[in-house]
């Protein structure tokens, strides 16, 4: 057996000293390194853009970038117009040789695709066919274009592995005040739990997912993935607001042993400060994910959530840029105490001092 692997595999095998095994530990030993270089698990991170979303998907991609450890895999569904530009920027970002990329077409159905199209938003039910479509892939992260990752992708992919055997998908309550919920006041079709779920970030085994035969309103008989959507949508349309979300709630009301439901901090939103801090995860442990939706990153509503934003996208990958924007984020944000998530502001850069610290204060050798 070989003695120094490094010795073994960089070394003629007439070189080796009398010590090491020879020719056959040359030849285990490059296999074996050949063997560990094929095998490192990528993360798989999917997006859909359409429209205006091309800067905040990117900056959404880079945040995701520069906190990771292990390599990501980036599927992104765009209309056809957008992916010039994409490839166009993430080519030069390949040299990090942290991620690779698919750029795909939006499809539906093309009996009903008009009618998927224009469901709630261009494209957003695109992510209800994730599963049908990445037929490969076994798990998978899926998040809208308006979030942004404060800590490594790869906390919220290990949740993966707390999922219990009928559990096939994760995401995080709609609102943690009841009082303020917008289901469990005004909705006019079944939803999950007390105030109904946001489909944001969702977390998904879509093996399980494929398999899974889904209990309904509609028939005694369970459905598969593929066969639900449609029959759900002919049942509902006229009752849902929020398009695909509202039939995400609608099954997993039906299914909700198939849910697991992660914390508020791991998709926050300005319904979690715009009326007082409602999210008490996030006032202990930081935000992990910053999700700004009703546009907030581009307009003076919430400029905390702007704040966040401006900052990651100026943001380079060089490690001196991304340790030094700590400090001007802090001072900005600090110019938002005038309104409720600026009070709390201290909550929206808790979590990203210690990733930062965590992944670029270390030596190399410790990364």
């Amino acid at each position: 057996r070989c003695k120094d692997f490094s010795l073994c595999y960089w070394n003629p095998y007439w070189m080796l000293p009398s010590d090491v095994c020879g020719m056959n530990c040359f030849w285990e030993a490059a296999f074996r390194y050949s063997l560990k270089i094929h095998t490192v698990e990528r993360m798989h991170l999917a997006v859909v853009a359409c429209g205006e979303r091309l800067e905040e998907t990117i900056t959404m991609l880079k945040s995701a970038i520069i906190f990771s450890i292990k390599p990501l895999q980036f599927h992104i569904f765009a209309e056809d117009q957008l992916h010039d530009n994409f490839k166009g920027i993430l080519d030069s970002w390949l040299l990090l040789q942290t991620f690779n990329y698919t750029l795909y077409p939006i499809t539906f159905p093309s009996e009903n695709a008009a009618e998927w199209k224009k469901l709630f938003k261009p494209c957003a039910s695109q992510r209800l066919f994730l599963p049908l479509i990445l037929k490969e892939v076994d798990s998978l992260l899926y998040v809208d274009t308006d979030i942004l990752f404060l800590r490594p992708v790869d906390d919220i992919w290990s949740l993966l592995k707390k999922f219990n055997s009928t559990q096939i998908a994760a995401m995080a309550p709609e609102h943690e005040e009841p009082r303020i919920g917008w289901y469990n006041r005004f909705a006019r079709h079944p939803y999950y739990g007390k105030t109904g779920v946001n489909s944001g970030v969702m977390l998904m085994n879509m093996t399980r997912m494929r398999r899974k035969y889904f209990k309904n309103d509609m028939t005694t008989v369970r459905l598969r993935w593929g066969d639900i959507l449609m029959p759900l949508l002919k049942k509902y349309k006229l009752n849902i607001t929020w398009g695909d979300q509202d039939l995400l709630n609608i099954m997993f009301f039906h299914n909700p042993e198939s849910l697991f439901v992660f914390p508020c901090q791991w998709n926050y939103r300005p319904d979690h400060c715009i009326y007082g801090s409602n999210c008490q995860e996030a006032e202990k442990e930081g935000i992990f994910i910053l999700h700004g939706n009703r546009g907030v990153y581009h307009d003076d509503k919430q400029p905390a959530f702007r704040a966040v934003y401006e900052a990651l996208r100026n943001c380079s990958f060089e490690d001196d840029k991304v340790r030094s924007l700590l400090k001007p984020l802090e001072l900005e944000l600090q110019n938002t105490i005038h309104t409720y998530c600026g009070k709390i502001y201290k909550i929206f850069i808790k979590q990203l001092t210690k990733s930062i610290r965590d992944r670029y204060d270390r030596p190399p050798k410790e990364r």
